[in-house]
């Protein structure tokens, strides 16, 4: 219960001790790499890895960078599957410093809800040697503002839709 002080004029105010001036201007600091900053990659049992992408926007293209471990399983020469997915396909596979896998991916959010999109990499020289990677994402609609994008994901570009709020307006002279 907070403490009063009458006041000492006339009409009977109630004034209430102030705060320290420190916690007036205090800030909060954060590290800078958060692990709720970055996309997440999380290995699976089975060798494949999920990669968690966070909130997206529907109808917007983006593009996800992630690096995946090294995997001598696959060998120095991968390539993605030509396992066609509208929504989902890899651009780019390329050797990191840490001698894991550079991946850079586009995907599409085409409707709203928790998504699970899967691509698979494979190794060109080594027969049946591949690794699966489920791409996870939460894609909100189109009219739920603008999520916070992760550190290694950023939006290409937005897909026009019909929009009939904005065909009514007609401009009067």
């Amino acid at each position: 219960m907070a403490t009063a002080k009458k006041a000492s004029s006339k009409t009977g105010g109630v004034r209430f001790a102030e705060e320290p001036a420190a916690a007036a201007h205090s800030h909060v600091h954060f590290d800078e790499k958060l692990h709720d900053s970055i996309v997440m990659v999380i290995p699976e049992s089975n060798g494949n890895f999920l990669v968690k992408v966070g909130f997206l926007k529907t109808q917007h293209r983006y593009e996800i960078v992630f690096t995946l471990p090294e995997m001598p399983e696959l060998g120095k020469d991968v390539c993605p599957a030509p396992i066609p997915n509208p929504h989902l396909h890899i651009t780019n596979i390329t050797p990191s410093s840490d001698g894991g896998l550079r991946v850079t991916c586009e995907y599409m959010a085409h409707q709203e809800g928790v998504m699970c999109e899967e691509v698979q990499i494979l190794s060109e020289s080594k027969e049946d040697a591949s690794v699966k990677v489920k791409v996870h994402a939460r894609v909100m609609d189109r009219h739920h503002g603008t999520p916070m994008l992760l550190e290694g994901v950023r939006c290409i570009g937005a897909e026009l839709e019909y929009d009939s709020e904005q065909s009514d307006w007609q401009g009067f002279d």
